[in-house]
């Protein structure tokens, strides 16, 4: 398959002219094309460029506000509960973030909660800003409930992704960025549209049983938790998700489980609930960094089943593809994907759009 090479630059300065084009604030819009692009840069391009025209639309509809700035409602030297006032995803979360480290620095930890936020990309973008500072980085988001808990047949509790980022030796690093969810809608979708089976596992049916059809899981049915059905342990991905939402809809006041909009629908504000962690590794034993980075080594000097899939720690497979992108000179984006983004910038009166004069192989 072929994918257009295009340079990161050209993507976040592509994406910042779409924003800004329907009336969000260039810091606002800086904000939302710096995460979108970095999950385009460590490969999960499903919440990336592939994304503009949702963020788009929320700003042109007025369901999301472009005015603003987030707004601390409660604090102590640890925590602080901030309104995000329906803003945009990643400018509540920087603000939360860049608040959560200030207080680390100061008092060991930072723990900020944040309500009236909406969709704010990768949660390892805001986990890993606490590295910058050698700390360890937390981030926590729920979402659109798109998940049905085990033994039932709703889909009452989101993807509520879970990352956290740790320091080790010389710029390495841990980072997970995982949904409590087996795998993301999307794939399901890719399958659907493939005329493709999922693999068991991946979703349930109207009546709350695993299948191997998509359709089934998109009309009625749902995604399931981290470990599928009850007898291979779903009821543990199932509280992953409530332990999420406990962190980000109960505790900041937000909307949480089925108060949550519907996924796509957005008729009414998502007023999400959000949480970011950090924690400075000073204030505890000493030689963090030499322990994460021997606690790495251990894992990944392994003796692979297989000779030619070496084992990984969270974090490595980003890193090969970052890699891959600053050999290539630029990120490879399916044809598909830069039409449709295209199209979009030419509706909202864009002129300079992404080039695909630059062709590689996957």
């Amino acid at each position: 398959m072929s994918r257009c090479l295009i340079k990161q630059s050209e993507v976040q300065g592509f994406i910042e002219k779409c924003m800004v084009a329907v009336g969000t604030q260039a810091h606002h819009a800086r904000s939302l094309a710096e995460v979108l692009v970095e999950g385009d840069r460590r490969g999960h391009y499903s919440h990336g460029l592939n994304r503009m025209d949702m963020y788009v639309k929320d700003i042109e509809t007025g369901i999301c506000a472009k005015n603003g700035e987030p707004v601390v409602e409660k604090e102590s030297v640890a925590t602080a509960l901030v309104d995000g006032k329906n803003l945009l995803g990643p400018v509540v979360g920087n603000f939360c973030m860049n608040l959560a480290i200030k207080k680390a620095k100061e008092v060991g930890i930072g723990w900020v909660v944040a309500r009236g936020s909406n969709h704010y990309g990768i949660a390892g973008y805001y986990a890993m800003q606490a590295l910058k500072e050698n700390m360890i980085g937390m981030s926590f988001t729920n979402t659109s409930p798109l998940v049905v808990p085990t033994r039932a047949k709703e889909c009452t509790i989101g993807t509520n992704p879970i990352s956290v980022a740790a320091p080790g030796k010389d710029g390495d690093s841990f980072v997970l960025d995982m949904a409590t969810s087996a795998v993301a809608l999307g794939k399901v979708e890719l399958h659907a549209r493939r005329g493709d089976p999922i693999p068991e596992g991946w979703g349930c049916d109207p009546q709350g049983q695993l299948t191997t059809d998509p359709t089934k899981v998109m009309n009625g049915g749902g995604l399931v938790p981290i470990g599928g059905c009850e007898a291979t342990g779903g009821y543990k991905g199932f509280g992953l998700g409530m332990m999420v939402e406990v962190f980000c809809g109960i505790l900041a006041g937000a909307h949480y489980s089925n108060h949550v909009r519907t996924w796509k629908v957005t008729d009414s504000v998502a007023n999400l609930g959000q949480c970011f962690v950090a924690i400075n590794p000073e204030n505890f034993a000493s030689g963090f960094t030499d322990r994460m980075s021997d606690l790495m080594s251990i894992q990944r000097g392994l003796q692979p089943c297989n000779s030619s899939a070496p084992v990984l720690v969270a974090g490595d497979p980003e890193r090969e593809n970052m890699k891959k992108c600053e050999e290539m000179g630029g990120i490879p984006y399916h044809i598909n994907v830069v039409n449709y983004m295209n199209d979009c910038a030419k509706r909202v009166g864009v002129k300079k759009l992404l080039p695909c004069d630059n062709m590689v192989s996957d």
